[in-house]
């Protein structure tokens, strides 16, 4: 890792954090529901930007590691957390290691509304 690598990774996050935030506030303004939609919105859009990234990257386009973890790392991390989730996921099952995938997206949703809930619950009763 070099102060370069982490530059990149800086840059195409700052990016993908507007991206996000300009995008939610476009979809809220138009769309009002109990359903998070723009949330929805912003992980399938990030996920699809990422499949199709990475295809590229394998068949036709070979960008340099600082642009690569700008772009996957940086900005689409930023953009969504969900696009990496996915991505881990599908390799893990495109792998044939179907146990781990499960055990991977089962613990991922359960532990992280586990780690969102035990977060809240801490706080609240220390800043209450």
């Amino acid at each position: 890792m070099t102060l370069q690598m982490v530059f990149y990774v800086g840059l195409g996050g700052a990016v993908g954090a507007i991206l996000r935030f300009l995008t939610m506030s476009a979809i809220g303004h138009y769309f009002h529901s109990q359903f998070p939609i723009s949330t929805f919105i912003v992980n399938v859009v990030g996920s699809f930007a990422l499949g199709a990234l990475l295809e590229i990257m394998a068949l036709q386009w070979s960008p340099s590691p600082e642009l690569r973890a700008m772009l996957v790392v940086g900005t689409l991390g930023a953009f969504t957390t969900f696009s990496t989730f996915s991505m881990d996921l599908y390799y893990l099952f495109d792998r044939g290691f179907l146990l781990s995938a499960v055990a991977y997206a089962l613990g991922s949703v359960l532990l992280c509304l586990a780690g969102f809930w035990a977060g809240m619950a801490v706080f609240r009763g220390v800043l209450a």
